[in-house]
């Protein structure tokens, strides 16, 4: 079977739904993406992965995991979304020590916040993608903006309790949103950290 390569578009939040989240994988040369539903804490780490101006104090489980990984020469070559059974994806952690390669099992979500920090490529099987993967287009009356999170709500619409609503940050000077971005990191709230920072960078 041959494999398809995968970048990550980005995560999607629900607007309307507590603690669901949706990895948008893209492949690389085509439009079709892979929306993968992971929790709030992968969705976290992945963001900050993403997101390089974002320096957590202390590391988090993954960040443990590279460099615990460093100390011991483990690589991390590649991640390979294999399966998908029931709508969950499986997936591989391909690894190399001393030139001999290990097959690690790996929740999806974990797999790819470790490929972010190995700077792994991602795969997945062309058969998954067809099978899973769906396209996305643009929203003409709100130019510049996706249907992403509108994708995430249908997907997850059916269990989950309305979430607060997110934190209006529109009304704030950028020296406000840099020192409240400066008070979520310390506080290690890395979800409000990530949507601080998004407001900051479109203004910029």
């Amino acid at each position: 079977m041959s494999l398809v390569r995968l970048n990550i578009k980005g995560i999607s939040y629900s607007q309307t739904q507590n603690g669901a989240y949706a990895l948008i994988l893209n492949e690389l040369d085509g439009d079709r993406k892979l929306p993968i539903v992971i929790g709030a804490f992968e969705a976290q780490s992945i963001a900050i992965a993403l997101e390089k101006e974002i320096r957590p104090p202390r590391p988090l489980t993954h960040d443990l995991f590279k460099n615990f990984a460093d100390r011991f020469d483990v690589v991390v070559k590649q991640v390979i979304i294999h399966k998908l059974v029931d709508g969950v994806f499986y997936s591989s952690l391909i690894c190399e020590r001393d030139k001999i390669e290990e097959i690690i099992d790996a929740r999806t979500s974990d797999a790819i916040a470790l490929a972010l920090r190995f700077d792994a490529p991602i795969f997945t099987y062309k058969n998954i993608l067809d099978k899973a993967g769906i396209y996305l287009k643009v929203n003409p009356k709100e130019e510049g903006e996706n249907e992403d999170s509108i994708l995430v709500d249908d997907m997850i619409s059916s269990e989950l309790e309305p979430e607060t609503p997110r934190e209006n940050l529109k009304g704030k000077t950028l020296e406000e949103l840099n020192s409240l971005l400066e008070e979520a990191v310390s506080n290690e709230d890395y979800e409000r950290a990530a949507h601080i920072r998004d407001e900051i960078s479109k203004r910029e």
